[in-house]
C-alpha cells in the first residue's frame, strides 16, 4: 500500500539517541550474526558499482529485514535482495543524495588546489628566505575553516537523507517523495538525529580501531538504531514484502 507523502504525519523532537541505540541492539540481538551478514554483504555489493547504483536496493533490503523483524515476521538472508523490488525508487533517492555531494566536493577540491598552488607561487616569489610564520599559520587556518565548512555541509546532507530508504520500504513512497519527507522530518528532529548519527559514527570508529574488522560487527547496530529513530518519528506501517512497490516516479 502506498501512502501520499503529504498526508504522512511525523513527530518533532522525537528522536532519543541513547534509546535508539538500545532499541536497535534489542531488535537484532536474537539474530545478531544474521544481521552482521546482511549489512556487511549489503554494503559490499552496494559499493561495487559507481554512483551508488546498487547501494539503494541494498539499503532497502537491510531496512526491510529490520522492519520485518520489528513486526515479528521471520527473516532470512535472502530478504536483503528483496531490496531490488525498490530498485527504481531507491536509485532516485541515492542519486538525489550523491549529486549534491558531488556538487560540493568537486568545486571544493578545485578551489583548494587553485588556492594551494597560488600559495606555493607566492611563497616561491618571496625571495628564497624563510617562510613567514604568520603567512603559514594564516594559510593552514584558512584550509582548516574551508574543509570544516565542507564537512558540515556533508553532515547536513547525511542527516536530512536519513529517513529516505526507510520511507521507501515502510510507506512505499516514490524516491522523490521519500527524500522530500525525509528532509522535512529530519529538519524537525535535526539536533537529536545528528546526535544519533554521531553516536553511531563513534561506534563505527571504535570498531575500526580493531584492525578495521570490528567496524563490520557494529554496522547492524547503527542501521537498527536508525530504524528505531524512524519508528520514533513516523511509527511503523505494515510491511508487506510480497507486494510490489508502485512504479518509480520521476516527477
Amino acid at each position: 500500500m502506498s501512502f501520499p507523502f503529504n498526508q504522512i504525519e511525523f513527530k518533532r523532537n522525537a528522536v532519543e539517541p541513547i534509546e535508539c541505540i538500545k532499541a536497535g541492539l534489542n531488535l537484532i540481538k536474537s539474530q545478531y550474526w544474521l544481521f552482521v551478514g546482511i549489512t556487511v554483504v549489503g554494503i559490499l555489493i552496494g559499493s561495487v558499482v559507481p554512483l551508488g547504483i546498487l547501494m539503494g536496493p541494498m539499503m532497502c533490503g537491510i531496512y526491510l529485514a529490520l522492519f520485518q523483524t520489528r513486526h515479528g515476521q521471520p527473516i532470512e538472508f535472502g530478504v536483503l535482495f528483496k531490496g531490488f523490488d525498490f530498485f527504481g525508487d531507491s536509485l532516485i533517492a541515492t542519486l538525489l543524495h550523491i549529486v549534491p555531494i558531488i556538487v560540493i566536493l568537486v568545486p571544493a577540491y578545485i578551489i583548494f588546489i587553485v588556492f594551494y598552488l597560488g600559495f606555493l607561487v607566492a611563497m616561491s616569489q618571496g625571495g628564497g628566505g624563510s617562510p613567514n610564520p604568520a603567512a603559514l599559520l594564516g594559510f593552514f587556518a584558512l584550509v582548516l575553516v574551508f574543509w570544516l565548512v565542507v564537512f558540515v555541509l556533508l553532515i547536513v546532507l547525511s542527516v536530512i537523507f536519513t529517513f529516505a530508504y526507510p520511507l521507501i520500504v515502510d510507506r512505499r513512497l516514490s524516491g522523490l517523495d521519500a527524500v522530500k519527507l525525509s528532509i522535512r522530518a529530519a529538519l524537525a528532529n535535526f539536533w537529536r538525529l545528528l546526535g544519533l548519527l554521531l553516536l553511531t559514527g563513534l561506534l563505527n570508529f571504535a570498531g575500526a580501531l580493531f584492525c578495521y574488522v570490528g567496524a563490520f560487527f557494529v554496522l547492524p547496530i547503527g542501521f537498527a538504531a536508525i530504524a528505531a529513530a524512524y519508528e520514533q518519528v513516523f511509527g511503523l506501517g505494515e510491511v508487506q514484502p510480497n507486494l510490489p512497490p508502485p512504479p518509480p516516479s520521476f516527477v
